[in-house]
């Protein structure tokens, strides 16, 4: 079985091991433009030169309208791919693979960040009507506007037109975010996805969107490149999105030139009921990658090195995302090397750090 320090291929990229950090928004983008700052400079670039293999960044709004909040990062315009391409440029020089997550937050969009209450911010504050596959609200944020079939095929191109943005960014790979209760999600689930036309219903309706989307990516993306998907496994909720569900549209995804299925869970529904514990979405990540036969990464409270490894060792996914953990340590790669008994050849410090150095 692998180490988490094992070099890890997807078509033409090599990533240098198998401990990646996960997409988190960052709710830092002041001038409500969705241009990437400094913050997102330092977030990212302490992360790459912290060891890890692979840095993601926070859900990137592929339209204006996208943004869960207006502090979101976007990828929409070429100024904001100019300003990913700075900061692709320092990971690079780290040693780091890039990845962007394109998103399209549908129903979960125009609200406050976290700290701030996380509530609609209305069109007169600087928000924006919600879209959504269907006109029904999540909790008790306001209502969305059901998507036309126009309105599909935007959202469709607009993915298409951030990839090729990402590309001429510099970034390794792209993340279509189908997970969490954002627009794919609500459109796979039959809890948010109330449709009668071609785009609900049956699970070869619900999961058109996303096809199209992942088709339309792969087209301009460029062959050498991975794409990669997450999707959240299972709602918590009865007669949501089930595992069952998610290792179907893997296997589609797979066959569709989707290079590897990060597997989360939840987001969609405020009534789930969430068994939270170590590494509580790790089997989901298992049961994709044996019945899809697709590569996964698995994710969530995933903090301790030997757990981390042991999900390689017992075959549970192939690559390890690492959130709140790398949010407290930008440096866990390193600790992870020093506790699992790694050669410092394999997860090198910068010479600005070695004195920092992990000593046995």
């Amino acid at each position: 079985m692998p180490s988490l320090f094992d070099q890890v291929a997807l078509r033409g990229l090599t990533v240098r091991n198998r401990i990646w950090l996960a997409s988190m928004c960052q709710y830092a983008v002041d001038a409500c433009d969705g241009v990437p700052t400094d913050w997102h400079l330092v977030h990212l670039g302490a992360r790459a030169t912290g060891g890890f293999g692979m840095v993601f960044t926070e859900a990137s709004a592929v339209v204006a309208d996208g943004r869960i909040s207006p502090q979101d990062a976007g990828i929409w315009n070429d100024t904001q791919a100019d300003a990913w391409a700075r900061i692709v440029g320092f990971v690079h020089e780290r040693g780091a693979a890039a990845g962007v997550q394109l998103a399209h937050a549908g129903r979960k969009a125009s609200i406050e960040a976290p700290w701030r209450g996380g509530t609609t911010v209305a069109p007169a504050d600087g928000g924006w009507t919600a879209v959504a596959p269907s006109a029904v609200a999540f909790d008790d944020l306001a209502a969305p506007r059901a998507l036309d079939s126009a309105g599909i095929r935007e959202v469709v191109d607009a993915f298409a037109a951030a990839a090729v943005r990402a590309d001429a960014a510099g970034f390794d790979t792209v993340e279509v975010h189908g997970a969490h209760g954002y627009l794919v999600h609500q459109f796979l689930s039959p809890l948010s996805n109330l449709r009668d036309d071609a785009y609900g219903g049956s699970f070869e309706n619900r999961t058109r969107l996303l096809c199209e989307i992942v088709d339309a990516v792969r087209g301009v993306w460029p062959e050498r490149k991975p794409v990669c998907v997450r999707l959240s496994a299972t709602d918590w909720v009865e007669g949501g999105w089930t595992l069952e569900e998610t290792c179907e549209v893997s296997r589609m995804l797979g066959e569709r030139g989707v290079d590897l299925v990060d597997v989360s869970s939840g987001g969609l529904d405020p009534r789930q009921q969430i068994a939270i514990g170590p590494g509580y979405q790790v089997p989901f990540a298992r049961a994709v990658r044996e019945k899809a036969e697709v590569t996964t990464a698995a994710v969530g409270l995933i903090t301790d090195p030997a757990q981390a490894q042991r999900i390689l060792d017992e075959g549970d996914a192939d690559v390890v995302l690492l959130a709140r953990a790398a949010l407290r340590e930008p440096g866990w790669p390193w600790r992870a090397a020093h506790e699992l008994g790694i050669p410092a050849a394999e997860a090198p410090y910068p010479p600005n750090y070695a004195r920092g150095a992990w000593r046995s």
